[in-house]
Order: structure tokens, then C-alpha cells, then sequence
């Protein structure tokens, strides 16, 4: 179960709390940047990580954000491939992972 609270989604059973934080564009609108999205070890593989990402691209359209934001460690290829397979744009050169408005829309339509 995923619980919401204010900037955070909790993932009850596998104890994961995923930090955001809203930031305004000059021009563009609306970003989030997604802190962290660590899943257990344990937890892998059990649909934790996309229950918890579902909810952070839901959480985005619903602010009408034009991106959401995050990084992953360029050494972790199961992430990267994780962010990838969902439709996100992986930065090699910054490492740096987005869904922009069509991201977020075509993301939405597979879930």
C-alpha cells in the first residue's frame, strides 16, 4: 500500500518513504524532483518500486507539472533499466532522469 502525505508517498509494507519537492520553472511551469526512491533489497522485484514511481507521475499530472526530476547513480544499470522500461529519458552525461508532459501522459496510459 501506498500512502500519501504531503511531498512524500510511503510504501507501508516495504517501509520506503519517497521524498519530492516542487520547483517553478521561469517560463516553463511547474517540476518535481523526486529525492530518492530506494527500495529494499528485500523488496525487489514485488512491484514496490513502480506502486511507489505510479503514484509520484500521478501526484505530477495532477499539479500539471511540466517534468519530474531524479537522478540514479551511473554504476546502477537495474535502476537505469527500471527508469527506462517506464518510458524515462536517462541523461548519460548528468545521470539526470525526467518525464516531460508526454512522458507523464504516455507513462499514465500504461499503467
Amino acid at each position: 500500500m501506498v500512502l500519501a502525505v504531503k511531498n512524500c508517498f510511503i510504501a507501508l509494507l516495504a517501509k520506503v518513504m519517497v521524498p519530492l519537492w516542487e520547483q517553478r520553472l521561469f517560463t516553463r511551469g511547474i517540476l518535481i524532483h523526486l529525492e530518492d526512491l530506494i527500495v529494499s533489497e528485500k523488496m525487489r522485484g514485488s512491484g514496490m518500486g513502480t506502486a511507489l514511481l505510479d503514484e509520484v507521475v500521478k501526484y505530477g499530472k495532477q499539479l500539471g507539472v511540466k517534468r519530474i526530476n531524479w537522478e540514479v547513480i551511473d554504476w546502477n544499470e537495474p535502476a537505469i533499466d527500471f527508469y527506462e522500461k517506464k518510458g524515462a529519458k536517462v541523461l548519460r552525461d548528468w545521470s539526470v532522469v525526467q518525464l516531460d508532459e508526454a512522458g507523464i501522459d504516455n507513462y499514465l496510459k500504461n499503467i
